[in-house]
């Protein structure tokens, strides 16, 4: 399974439900910027080091690492929760 990026979700959704990409899209964005402020918000998942977060209002899962030594937070993957997952919680 390939990972989704945003950009895939957007156009996926665009091309169905223009407004309510932009939505989505907002959503996502505002979980992202949150997770820059509390970083370690996420559950713990079963792959070392990742960490899930699920979006408000729309069932999206953000995955993402921390790397602590770069100050970074690397997303992993954004998809919907009912997509096949990669990861699981532990």
């Amino acid at each position: 399974m390939r990972s989704k990026t945003l950009n895939d979700i957007s156009d996926y959704l665009r091309a169905r439900h223009p407004a309510g990409a932009i939505h989505v899209r907002a959503a996502i964005f505002e979980s992202l910027r949150n997770l820059t402020h509390f970083p370690k918000v996420g559950r713990k998942q079963n792959v070392e080091g990742v960490r899930r977060l699920v979006t408000r209002k729309y069932p999206y899962l953000i995955y993402y690492m921390i790397d602590e030594t770069a100050d970074e937070i690397i997303i992993v993957s954004i998809q919907h929760s009912v997509r096949e997952r990669e990861f699981s919680d532990i």
